[in-house]
């Protein structure tokens, strides 16, 4: 690794992340700008996700066996079935890779899914919002200024040095971002009352056909 000129780097970080594909099952898209060439440092986004969206694990773990993305996900063990109102928030660590057009700039995309939420009332839509992530470097052999990067709380080795224990930093500074929404269908309250006596109708219906038929063509002893 190489030093880096921190003080441009941590005046002019910028987060940017954004929301990829429809519906339910998204790619999340994180990219940093540095204000300098990271020169050989390793470059990741640590970020909480709501209760109201997920990583699956299961999924993380293959993208990760087939070299499509490195991230570490805090816990590790998730129920991916649990609706938005039973679940907690998530801590994601994933690891950027340098971009080819910018030598100062890291991307990253990591598939995230929506829980289902409670019905609404007055709304069709929930809003789920994705903070902007925190920006970490790893530089190892070289030091950072401590007027602008400090030291943080991460169990995990840099990528490029596995071997030896390496101190990742954060930014003091709060860096430009902006915050990405997620827009969640739900129910509404007001049709409760309508969809479980066509859930109880169609129940009923549907046992009785299967009752007639089982009459009609089973053989009893």
């Amino acid at each position: 690794c190489v030093t880096l000129d921190v003080h441009a780097a941590c005046r002019d970080t910028a987060v940017t992340q954004e929301l990829l594909k429809e519906g339910f099952h998204r790619d999340l898209l994180v990219k940093v700008e540095l204000g300098e060439d990271a020169g050989g440092c390793a470059v990741a986004a640590r970020m909480r996700l709501p209760p109201g969206i997920y990583v699956d694990p299961y999924e993380l773990a293959t993208l990760q066996q087939h070299n499509l993305t490195k991230a570490v996900l805090f816990p590790d063990v998730i129920d991916v079935e649990a609706p938005e109102y039973s679940a907690r928030d998530l801590l994601l660590l994933l690891f950027l890779e340098p971009d080819a057009r910018c030598s100062r700039c890291f991307r990253a995309a990591v598939p995230v899914h929506a829980r289902y939420h409670r019905p609404a009332e007055g709304t069709e839509e929930a809003l789920v919002v994705l903070e902007s992530p925190e920006v970490l470097l790893c530089c190892c052999h070289s030091h950072l200024s401590t007027e602008c990067w400090e030291p943080a709380e991460v169990d995990t080795p840099c990528p490029s040095d596995n071997t030896s224990p390496c101190q990742w930093h954060s930014t003091k500074h709060r860096p430009a971002h902006e915050e990405s929404v997620l827009r969640v269908p739900v129910g509404l309250r007001e049709h409760s009352s309508l969809v479980c006596a066509l859930t109880l109708l169609t129940t009923g219906l549907c046992s009785g056909l299967i009752l007639a038929a089982a009459c009609k063509y089973g053989h009893f002893s």
